[in-house]
């Protein structure tokens, strides 16, 4: 069973690392020509591309002209520590022992705009580049083109290894949008989080989106493998509920009954 997760906006690279494992991306020759084609845009392009603040453009200009081909530890970290944000927070990797990233390496991967797919501990320069960003390259007019099947294939690759084939996605639909789910070799589960609001239940994003972090944090703990095993899950005081569940999108709820 692998779970994919969307990245985050908000990076950190100053924190203490809680572990010195690291691997290096897979995707490099598709990363390097992005950079490329990124390094030739101007801040004034970076703020009309991505609809960012002057002073984020100007950051993000200076990020990807000091983009380096080679990754170490002086000029990048593991993903699942450098990226921050809601997902993070309820992911928590601070709380991981060295089993926990273990496990976490080979069940859980971060799908990405700029580096495709990554692995928790796969070495990431800063960046920002969503993956809804309408940046057109030689292979087509936004990032879903320039990726085409690759992301997909390198989740199938991921998925040949298990027994049991199902994908649970806790990404955003802007990033899920990247994965082919017609030539994924595996059963696609969307867990959903819904609270009690205005006499119903609802997805409000801000919790939905710990939640899934916090379900991704949970599922490496207990090293669950199954999407039966899911249903246990009770962080932030969820419960799985039948009646509003189907079989691709076992459905969480918490609040009034």
């Amino acid at each position: 069973m692998l779970t994919v997760l969307s990245p985050a906006k908000t990076l950190d690279y100053e924190s203490r690392l809680p572990t010195r494992k690291f691997t290096l991306p897979r995707l490099t020759e598709e990363i390097g020509e992005l950079v490329d084609v990124m390094g030739t845009k101007t801040p004034a392009d970076l703020r009309t591309l991505m609809d960012i603040s002057d002073e984020l453009a100007q950051l993000n200009h200076e990020r990807f002209q000091l983009f380096e081909p080679e990754f170490n530890r002086s000029n990048s970290r593991p993903a699942i520590i450098a990226f921050k944000g809601d997902v993070y927070q309820g992911l928590n990797v601070n709380e991981f022992g060295e089993r926990d990233f273990t496990y976490a390496q080979k069940h859980l991967r971060i799908l990405s705009g700029l580096y495709g797919v990554l692995r928790p501990l796969d070495l990431m320069q800063p960046y920002r580049l969503e993956m809804g960003t309408a940046l057109e390259t030689e292979r087509g007019k936004d990032l879903y083109e320039y990726w085409g099947t690759r992301i997909t294939d390198s989740l199938n690759a991921d998925l040949a290894r298990y027994r049991t084939k199902v994908l649970v996605n806790l990404a955003s639909k802007e990033y899920f949008m990247s994965v082919r789910t017609d030539e994924l070799d595996a059963r696609v589960v969307s867990p959903v989080f819904r609270d009690f609001n205005r006499g119903e239940y609802r997805i409000i994003s801000f919790f939905a989106k710990r939640a899934r972090g916090e379900m991704a944090a949970w599922i490496v703990r207990n090293k669950v493998t199954s999407v039966k095993g899911l249903r246990s899950f009770t962080g932030m005081g969820y419960e799985y509920s039948p009646d509003l569940s189907t079989a691709s999108g076992p459905t969480f709820i918490r609040g009034a009954a």
